[in-house]
């Protein structure tokens, strides 16, 4: 008997809403989180090629935390193309001026850096505050989204 590859069209992705409270959460670990939901790899359906990750809303971004020296020797790059034209700034202040950007680009950096990569970033929606405009969307908690398929939980017992 041969078997045969199912390949996924595009009808046929069920996408999601997940919203998850980024208060207290270690930035990376979050970050990585989030971009695996995003690019779908939770997903029994997940091909490479193709964009079937879901939404992610993310708030409270301006409560994200980071473990040892990081909030005092981070610094965060731009360059305008121009001669001198480096600019520095502190984990700091980016939290004080622009919290959304610090979790906006962990988050980027961690999926591909290509067109599928620009299409999986437009499903991220990160708000500094405890409130987000898409309650329409019933979206559920991040957590549920790596809950196993079986009834068996990672780690647990089998009797």
């Amino acid at each position: 008997m041969q078997q045969k590859t199912y390949v996924l069209k595009a009808s046929e992705i069920e996408r999601r809403w997940y919203v998850v409270d980024a208060a207290g959460k270690t930035l990376g670990r979050l970050s990585s989180d989030v971009a695996y939901v995003l690019r779908g790899k939770h997903k029994p359906t997940f091909s490479p090629h193709m964009d079937t990750g879901d939404y992610v809303i993310i708030v409270n971004a301006d409560k994200i935390e980071v473990t040892g020296k990081r909030a005092d020797q981070k610094k965060y790059y731009s360059h305008s193309m121009y001669p001198g034209g480096l600019k520095e700034r502190s984990y700091r202040e980016v939290l004080r001026t622009h919290p959304r950007r610090i979790l906006e680009r962990a988050i980027r950096g961690m999926l591909p850096r290509n067109v599928l990569g620009d299409d999986v970033y437009r499903k991220l929606k990160v708000y500094a505050g405890p409130t987000h405009p898409h309650e329409a969307q019933k979206p559920r908690n991040l957590e549920e989204a790596f809950q196993p398929a079986t009834r068996h939980a990672v780690g647990a017992e089998v009797s």
